[in-house]
């Protein structure tokens, strides 16, 4: 696995966690009947970005090293996956 492949498939892995941690803890205005005049009560009241982009980095970078020891290390392939 070259270097520019590992880069985009972390990338890639990356992305796809951090759509999957997003939801996580995320409380409404609505839920905490604290809806500010003018914004849409579905809205977060406080959405902690920094510590899910920091999940997302740790989880992330655990998917991509099974992914790198399986295609990277061990030389398997794609169709090794079709057993």
């Amino acid at each position: 696995m070259s270097l520019i492949s590992a880069v985009a498939i972390y990338f890639i892995v990356w992305w796809l966690c951090l759509f999957v941690v997003l939801p996580f803890g995320v409380k409404g205005q609505h839920e905490e009947g604290n809806v500010t005049l003018g914004t849409e009560p579905g809205a977060p009241l406080r959405p902690l970005l920094l510590k899910k982009v920091l999940a997302t980095t740790v989880l992330a970078a655990i998917i991509f090293a099974g992914i790198y020891l399986y295609f990277g290390v061990y030389g398997m392939s794609l169709q090794d996956l079709m057993i």
